[in-house]
């Protein structure tokens, strides 16, 4: 995220501006986090005790937040701990699992086709199908193409599984190399063309190429919930690393329990 401020640079809408902090305990960072306005609070690992020294901290400064995305028990201690310090229940909004590549293992059987690097060409393509990816997994669809530079889609390569007349199957997004690391995010194949294995080919496609381009971490996020997409992952070479939970933290009412 601090590579993405540094390279596209502040808002300039009035967003507020982002927040960064880590916690400290006898001399050694023991958890950091970040807020990119208007989103939520991501963190990495904390124990309770540590989430409610960060809820103390971030309330003592006056700030509210829209949600929580951590690992799994520091997103639930951290939401326990804003209700306790708040009176702010929060509402389960989502369940990941996070993996990263260890050993690339193309299918066996690849569909016929090849990967191909979007284009300019392609832009209005990739808005809709990012547009669809979007609203299939739950989230606001606001993707247009005014506001496609501010989403997180925007900073994005693209590779597209075509046939081989050149018509576009599935899609799969990535995302800046930063410290080694790469991000596989969205992977979408419109509804009427899954099963074919098109998704793994072109998953394989840019992992491939990540590989090459010298990262030397390759990671994704799938729905927990969802067993299809985390075998697919799977059998191609993706280990699951940790379960990921984002809260909404909502205001009760006077009269809520």
């Amino acid at each position: 995220m601090t590579e993405k401020l540094r390279r596209l640079g502040p808002a300039r809408d009035g967003t507020p501006a982002p927040i960064f902090g880590y916690l400290e305990q006898a001399g050694e960072v023991q958890a950091a986090f970040y807020r990119l306005p208007p989103r939520g609070l991501s963190v990495t690992s904390l124990t309770p005790e540590q989430a409610e020294i960060l809820v103390a901290q971030l309330t003592s400064f006056g700030h509210s937040l829209p949600s929580v995305s951590a690992e799994h028990h520091t997103a639930a201690a951290f939401a326990e701990a804003w209700r306790q310090q708040t009176g702010v229940k929060s509402t389960l909004r989502a369940q990941l699992r996070l993996h990263r590549l260890s050993v690339l293992a193309p299918p066996e059987s690849t569909p016929v086709g090849r990967g191909r690097l979007a284009g300019e060409r392609d832009h209005e393509h990739i808005i809709g199908w990012c547009r669809e990816f979007a609203a299939d997994v739950g989230e606001v669809v606001t993707i247009n193409a005014a506001s496609w530079p501010s989403t997180r889609f925007a900073e994005k390569r693209y590779t597209f599984w075509v046939t081989p007349d050149g018509t576009p199957v599935s899609m799969a997004g990535v995302t800046p190399m930063v410290a080694g690391q790469v991000r596989v995010d969205p992977v979408y194949t419109p509804a009427d063309l899954r099963g074919h294995g098109y998704a793994a080919a072109v998953t394989v496609e840019v992992s491939r190429a990540a590989l090459a381009a010298g990262a030397t971490d390759v990671v994704l996020f799938t729905d927990a919930a969802n067993p299809t997409s985390n075998a697919l992952y799977q059998r191609i070479g993706y280990v699951p690393i940790a379960d990921w939970t984002a809260y909404d933290l909502t205001s009760t009412s006077p009269n809520a329990s």
